[in-house]
């Protein structure tokens, strides 16, 4: 285990794969500690994008072997976390604040922002279509115009703010 504090270099090194990033985000929703086995589970269902039932023995076992002999090790020579392999027990050591930075943010609140884009899309579409074939006056094709570039930006918006959890907002809605 390293006694000296980590470097951004170190942090950059050690947080640049993205197995590890989403193992110590498990154990920061666990309060800093876990077996194995759940870890194994959760990661390998973020990987493969589905719920922990569906996450299939061959998904667990490629997720096991790596994080069992090379990305626990690393984590644990970095200083991050205290990894007993016979016990199969992991447990957090720095604060969460020194590298939270480096973490996937709301890994299980993943939304799906292309679908949104995608219905503002074809909504624009289809109103410019509307707007090409019903007898509309010239007026009118830039109020739609207006309108669709409102509703890109507002789910620009909503996107960026989710985000964004640390984000202040500079008045109180309530």
């Amino acid at each position: 285990m390293s006694d000296h504090e980590l470097t951004q270099a170190e942090l950059f090194d050690v947080f640049s794969n993205a197995r590890r990033r989403r193992a110590v985000q498990y154990l920061t929703y666990q309060n800093g500690s876990c077996d194995l086995a759940p870890l194994v589970e959760q990661v390998a269902a973020w990987e493969n994008d589905t719920d922990l039932e569906a996450v299939t023995r061959t998904q667990r076992r490629r997720v096991y072997i790596s994080l069992y002999q090379t990305h626990l090790p690393m984590l644990e020579d970095h200083g991050i976390v205290d990894w007993d392999p016979d016990a199969h027990a992991i447990e957090l050591l720095p604060s969460e604040d020194v590298f939270e930075p480096y973490l996937d943010r709301r890994l299980e609140n993943h939304r799906q922002w292309h679908r949104h884009y995608l219905t503002a899309t074809l909504l624009g579409t289809v109103a410019v279509v509307a707007t090409w074939l019903a007898p509309v006056s010239v007026a009118a094709v830039p109020l739609v115009v207006l309108a669709l570039c409102g509703i890109v930006l507002a789910i620009a918006l909503v996107q960026h703010v989710s985000r964004r959890p640390d984000l202040e907002v500079p008045f109180d809605p309530a």
